[in-house]
C-alpha cells in the first residue's frame, strides 16, 4: 500500500515524491518486515470463550482504556486545532482506532469459524460486540484518513499512517495475548531495530519533502557552492565622520572629501 499509493499519487494526483521519500518509504517498509519477522506467534485462541478470557483481563483493559482515552483526547481536543496542519493529529486517531479493528476482525474471525462448525456464536453477545466495534472502528478509520488525504500529500499519508498502524497492531496482539513472554533476546534486540529503522524512514519521508532531490541533480545537491566574494567600490563603503566631542582623543579622524 505504501509503494503502490505513493507511484499512483505521482502519476494520478501530480504529487511528487523525491529521492529522499523513495528511500523512507523503504526504510519503512523494512522496519515493518523486521518487526514482523521477530514478533512471537501469537497464542492460539479457538473459540469465542477464550477471546472472551482474553479480553478480560486486566492488562489488556488497562491497554484498551488508555486507546479510548488517547482517541478521545486527539478527536475532541487535538483535533479541532492541529488537525488542518498536522499530518500526525488524524493518522494517530486511525493508528489507534486501528488496535479495535484488528482485535475485532481476530475474534469475528474466530466467530465465523465456529459458525460453519455449528457452533451457537450467534447467541453469543460477545459477536455482536464485536461487530459493533469492527464497524464503528473502521467508519472512524475511514473519515479520518479521507480527511487526512484531502489536506495532506498522498505520499506522505500512507507511509506515516502504514509505520503507526503497523506498530499499534503488534503492539495491541503482544498485550492481548501476552506474546512477550516468549519473546528471546534477538527477537527483542530485532523489534527495537525495526521500530527505530521505521522512525529513521518517516523522518526522511516528511523532513526532506519539499526538497528537490533526484538522481539527476544529487551531484548539484551535495556540491557545497562557495559564495562568491563581494566587490565594493568606495560608494559602498560607509565612512563615519569623526565627532571630536564623543570621539576618544586617540581614535583615528576620518575626513570627507567632496568632489
Amino acid at each position: 500500500s505504501v509503494l503502490c499509493s505513493a507511484i499512483l499519487s505521482s502519476y494520478l494526483l501530480g504529487e511528487r515524491l523525491n529521492l529522499l521519500g523513495k528511500l523512507g518509504c523503504l526504510l519503512s517498509l523494512v522496519g515493518s518486515t523486521v518487526m514482523v519477522i521477530h514478533a512471537p506467534e501469537d497464542e492460539e485462541v479457538t473459540t469465542l470463550e477464550e477471546m472472551t478470557s482474553k479480553l478480560k483481563e486486566p492488562g489488556f483493559l488497562a491497554y484498551a482504556s488508555i486507546l479510548l482515552a488517547l482517541c478521545f483526547l486527539l478527536i475532541f481536543c487535538l483535533a479541532p486545532r492541529y488537525g488542518q496542519s498536522n499530518i500526525l493529529i488524524y493518522l494517530a486517531i486511525c493508528s489507534v482506532i486501528g488496535a479495535f479493528s484488528v482485535s475485532s476482525v481476530k475474534g469475528l474471525g474466530i466467530a465465523i469459524k465456529g459458525f460453519f462448525a455449528g457452533q451457537p456464536v450467534l447467541q453469543n453477545p460477545l459477536t455482536w460486540i464485536l461487530v459493533i466495534t469492527l464497524v464503528a472502528s473502521i467508519t472512524t478509520q475511514i473519515n479520518y484518513l479521507n480527511k487526512s488525504l484531502d489536506i495532506f500529500n498522498t505520499s506522505l499519508v500512507f507511509p506515516i499512517y502504514y509505520v503507526l498502524f503497523t506498530t499499534i497492531v503488534i503492539t495491541t496482539s503482544i498485550i492481548l495475548f501476552k506474546e512477550w513472554v516468549t519473546m528471546t533476546v534477538v527477537d527483542i534486540i530485532g523489534t527495537v531495530c525495526g521500530f527505530l529503522t521505521i522512525i529513521l524512514g518517516v523522518f526522511l519521508l516528511h523532513a526532506f519533502k519539499d526538497m528537490d532531490v533526484s538522481f539527476g541533480n544529487l551531484p548539484q545537491v551535495l556540491q557545497n557552492e562557495q559564495p562568491a566574494p563581494v566587490t565594493r567600490d568606495d560608494k559602498n563603503i560607509l565612512i563615519e565622520v569623526d565627532n571630536s566631542s564623543i570621539a576618544p582623543e586617540d581614535k583615528p579622524k576620518v575626513f570627507m572629501l567632496y568632489t
